[in-house]
């Protein structure tokens, strides 16, 4: 029997095959149930208030109001629901104005179902949902010399031994409980050392370390065993 809480969810996706497809795949995940579906951003504006999800999840190109548009017009007004991007769309300018709006995670829509699953439930543990080639289409829009607070040089950073192997297993996507395993340290140390790497690179989320250390190779490698 399945005991994990089920999150709801709304999709908007103005194409019916692809959204049919993503709406069977999370009610049969048995850990999302769909509360509805639409086409189009005004239509989730207009019954958003009376569903109450705790996931929308959004094309990023759709007529009207894009993807951009709606999530700009939600965080106006205040929206808690967390907003991931699930899109065909890998131009890297366009993830990099989700995450900066707000987003909780960009998915592409050629990911297998079980990263979209996984990237999910990512989401609602607080993390950023994003695979490899999300944060590499990240850390290669930085790299085009645009002006971001990641592009703090990596020896006027100041991180210690144990910052960095935190910071090369973060963008390896792990937890801080699997951090805190890997390097045999408690959860709550892990804490600190994330709290100092966001401080001393000025960035706001485990995606921006990620995206910076991608942008500053080589870090250096943890103890593998």
């Amino acid at each position: 029997m399945n005991t994990n809480k089920v999150t709801d969810v709304v999709i908007v996706d103005d194409h019916p095959l692809f959204r049919r497809g993503v709406v069977e795949l999370l009610n049969d995940s048995g850990e999302f149930n769909v509360l509805a579906d639409f086409d189009g951003g005004q239509q989730l504006l207009d019954a958003l208030p009376e569903l109450a999800p705790e996931l929308l999840l959004l094309d990023m190109h759709m007529p009207e109001l894009s993807g951009l548009q709606l999530l700009q017009r939600l965080k106006q007004q205040g929206v808690e629901q967390k907003v991931i991007f699930l899109t065909a769309s890998d131009d890297s300018s366009e993830l990099f104005a989700a995450i900066s709006a707000g987003a909780n995670g960009y998915l592409l829509k050629d990911s297998s179902p079980e990263q979209i699953i996984n990237g999910l439930k990512d989401a609602m543990l607080g993390n950023i949902a994003m695979d490899n080639t999300g944060v590499t289409m990240l850390a290669h829009h930085l790299s085009k010399g645009d002006p971001s607070p990641l592009e703090t040089p990596p020896q006027h950073a100041d991180l210690t031994e144990r910052e960095l192997q935190t910071l090369e297993l973060i963008t390896r996507g792990m937890s801080n409980k699997l951090i805190a395993r890997e390097l045999g340290i408690s959860d709550g140390t892990v804490k600190v050392y994330v709290k100092n790497l966001l401080r001393k690179l000025n960035v706001n989320s485990r995606l921006e370390l990620a995206a910076w250390a991608h942008a500053n190779q080589p870090l250096p490698e943890t103890e593998r065993g």
